[in-house]
């Protein structure tokens, strides 16, 4: 069933849209959108380690990701303002994890397809990866669902419930390594940011709910995903870039129905 390459990617694409939009309200709501993109742009470095070595990329890509994540933690509030930390660690780790892709001798890397993705090329077995890191990540936050919406809303009430502020970040951490390994064949290092954030940021004005926002970002996701392969599919166009174009679309939409709305109720 999943021998055509399209069809492959559109599950593809679906799996990471279903994984990535929940999480990405998380990061809307805490403000971390720098944070996504330290790690996002670490997973470069882990490609390069995984090649020279000969290992798999996913699971180096998650380890980087997973040390760039907790060392900006271990870090913040230490002398430098946060956005400057995460900017020099995010840049400083995609430029070093170039120049060491650079120097594998006799191994050729398309390093386009890991900067911007490749899903039209996943086979099953990204398939298979893809939507079982996905389902790993939907059951993490299900399961960590109350305790992180009050860490994210209220630490100090966190506290008071019991609950360590500390530990459902470095569960938000995981998650987000996990995302960004698993998503980097299908949009790439450089625009995984803008799959977590996009489809949250279009939900907000139209969510009641925390868990309203989640499922509506969900959708957006992954009609944002649809719609990108089906540009690219038309007119040609890198399909993962084309994707997250499709999400700016639905965002610019989503800002222009509010604000009709808004002037509705304001006469």
């Amino acid at each position: 069933m999943l021998d055509d390459f399209f069809l492959r990617a559109i599950v593809a694409g679906i799996g990471v849209a279903l994984a990535a939009a929940p999480l990405g309200c998380f990061v809307v709501w805490r403000r971390m959108a720098y944070f996504g993109d330290a790690t996002a742009h670490a997973a470069i470095l882990g490609v390069a380690i995984a090649l020279a070595l000969d290992i798999p990329v996913f699971g180096a890509a998650l380890v980087v990701a997973l040390c760039m994540a907790l060392a900006v933690t271990a870090l913040a509030g230490r002398g430098y303002a946060t956005d400057t930390l995460l900017g020099v660690m995010a840049h400083s780790a995609l430029a070093i994890g170039l120049v060491a892709a650079s120097f594998l001798s006799g191994v050729r890397i398309d390093l386009m397809a890991y900067l911007f993705g490749d899903i039209l090329a996943v086979s099953k077995g990204d398939i298979a990866l893809i939507w079982g890191g996905g389902a790993l990540v939907v059951a993490l936050l299900f399961w960590r669902w109350q305790a992180l919406l009050t860490a994210t809303l209220n630490p100090d009430l966190a506290i008071a419930a019991g609950l360590d502020p500390r530990r459902e970040q470095l569960v938000l951490t995981l998650t987000l390594a996990l995302v960004v390994a698993m998503a980097i064949k299908v949009v790439g290092v450089l625009l995984i940011a803008a799959l977590l954030l996009i489809p949250a940021a279009t939900a907000r004005p139209f969510a009641r709910t925390p868990e309203t926002m989640a499922a509506l970002a969900a959708g957006i996701g992954v009609l944002a995903a649809l719609g990108g392969l089906r540009a690219s599919w038309v007119f040609d166009t890198p399909a993962g870039p084309s994707i997250v174009c499709a999400a700016a679309a639905l965002f610019l939409l989503s800002v222009i129905v509010s604000q009709l709305r808004r002037a509705r109720v304001g006469s």
